[in-house]
């Protein structure tokens, strides 16, 4: 079945019909930035003639050898990879609407990935689910990543390529300038526009929230697993820039070579000249080598750090993490998949993250979860280290401001596949929030798994709605204060629990110096 025509700034779009919902896929937002577009700021696309057809997914971009391996039984977990031809002409968007009459919210989605991979292609991201379940318009945005994205050469070949290090992010502003421009021919507001984001796709959510060229393209905000409290440094990515250059045989004046070359040897530059610039002075918090760089123009300073930016004082925030973020990280390694971690294997790798905190975080943990094994409590603690603190930082200086509210929440529902071995992990959340959990492996589709989807769905439509996520699936929560610190769990009977795991806040609090 064949969704209604609808004419955009480039030219007529037919999409398909989805579960009664009208589906344009790969719809172009920019230019290809090929060749002579590598590195640059997006480019309008050129105008096309007749009706295109928008049915497929047709691209995504190069990213081939980046995805962390995983352990063989969860290669499936998230659901049907995304088979999409991998190009530089991968600036598209999907859109997903009850019908184009009409003026609804939108909400638009950032795929996660680190700011190196994925796409917004996957079944998990299905927009059809938020539709039906709220009358909502669904975009989803795929853009330059990894090396194509933010490759620093301001410094190489001056004010032309001044802006090469965020060409990624200013896909993003593309995308949400595209949607004001068209979103109405959707059915959706271009004045009710709220982005959303897992992992790296908070951490867009987070840098689009300091970007003045964001600045009126969206109206509220939710930060799924990504807070990203600073962003990379001019110094540090010009030094990445002179290892990549250097590793493929290019020198300052072989511009033309380096826009020319395959996209496949750029790509396999990434993992040496990552490894060869080494750990970032605050690594919790600087997450990106190949990631926004604050500029002072794209991104005059960082979106957290020392304090919430003011440019977007006045736009309300979702966001939270998972109970369990790093079981699905460390699913690789045996001892702590199977739980046989020693006591001394765990100092070690506690000791990577905390140094001579190790033996108070040893301590801390024991105590609180005396009833676990060594492999749990590492878990715990790398948890809470490397997404939690992130999290409870920025909605802590968000909530400072006194302007727009935070609100805070930890999605507590444990997968029981696999024994139970993951929990709450990493990126589960994603067909939550979209309410497609049958369109992975991730669960058993119990009625608990499906409530707490159809939860979490209500609660970020009731958000995007209003500017707050109050709504009759969850008990009433209160926005995020640092007198309660109130924090919604979500789980089969959602609850609100105030300073949620304080002491473990408290302690990272102290080993970072970072107030949260």
């Amino acid at each position: 079945m064949s969704a209604t025509v609808v004419e955009t700034t480039a030219g007529k779009v037919r999409g398909t019909v989805i579960e009664g919902v009208q589906a344009y896929k790969s719809v172009p937002y920019g230019a290809s930035t090929a060749g002579a577009n590598r590195f640059m700021p997006p480019k309008k696309p050129a105008f096309w003639s007749g009706v295109r057809e928008a049915t497929e997914y047709t691209s995504r971009a190069p990213q081939a050898g980046l995805r962390s391996a995983t352990r063989p039984e969860l290669a499936n977990f998230s659901g049907a990879t995304d088979n999409a031809a991998e190009t530089e002409d991968c600036l598209t968007l999907n859109v997903w609407t009850p019908g184009p009459t009409g003026k609804r919210p939108v909400m638009v989605w950032l795929h996660g990935g680190a700011f190196s991979y994925g796409s917004a292609n996957s079944d998990r991201q299905q927009g059809s689910r938020l539709c039906n379940r709220g009358d909502v318009v669904v975009v989803t945005v795929n853009h330059r990543l990894n090396i194509f994205a933010h490759l620093h050469l301001a410094e190489i070949w001056g004010p032309e390529y001044a802006r090469s290090s965020n060409a990624g992010v200013l896909d993003l502003v593309a995308a949400l300038e595209w949607v004001r421009d068209n979103i109405d021919a959707f059915g959706g507001d271009p004045g009710n526009v709220t982005i959303f984001g897992e992992s790296g796709g908070g951490g867009k959510v987070s840098t689009l929230m300091t970007m003045p060229l964001a600045r009126g393209l969206f109206h509220k905000a939710i930060i799924q697993s990504g807070a990203s409290v600073i962003l990379g440094t001019p110094g540090r990515a010009a030094r990445l820039a002179d290892i990549v250059l250097r590793n493929l045989g290019v020198t300052r004046n072989d511009l033309g070579k380096l826009q020319n070359l395959p996209a496949a040897d750029l790509l396999a530059a990434i993992g040496p000249a990552t490894k060869e610039l080494g750990p970032a002075e605050r690594p919790l918090f600087d997450r990106y080598p190949f990631g926004p760089v604050v500029d002072g123009d794209v991104l005059p300073r960082h979106p957290f750090d020392p304090d919430a930016s003011p440019l977007s004082a006045d736009i309300p925030l979702l966001i939270g993490d998972m109970k369990n973020e790093m079981t699905s990280f460390t699913a690789t390694v045996d001892a702590i998949w199977n739980r046989t971690l020693t006591e001394a294997q765990a100092r070690d790798r506690l000791f990577a993250i905390a140094g001579r905190h190790t033996d108070t975080v040893i301590e801390t943990y024991r105590r609180l979860y005396p009833r676990s094994n060594p492999a749990q409590r590492f878990l715990a603690a790398a948890t809470d280290s490397n997404f939690r603190i992130r999290s409870l930082a920025v909605a802590q200086r968000k909530a400072a401001q006194g302007q727009a509210p935070v609100w805070m929440y930890s999605f507590e529902w444990k997968t029981p596949l696999f024994d139970g071995r993951l929990g709450a992990p990493h990126a589960l959340d994603v067909p939550f929030c979209f309410d497609t959990i049958d369109l992975t492996n991730a669960t058993d589709l119990s009625l608990g798994a499906k409530k707490v989807a159809a939860t979490m769905a209500s609660t970020w439509i009731a958000f995007a709605r209003t500017g707050n996520p109050d709504n009759a699936t969850i008990p009433h929560w209160p926005a995020y204060n640092a007198a309660e610190r109130p924090t919604l769990l979500l789980d089969v009977e959602p609850r609100v629990e105030n300073d949620l795991r304080g002491e473990a806040r408290r302690l990272w609090q102290n080993i970072t110096g970072t107030a949260v």
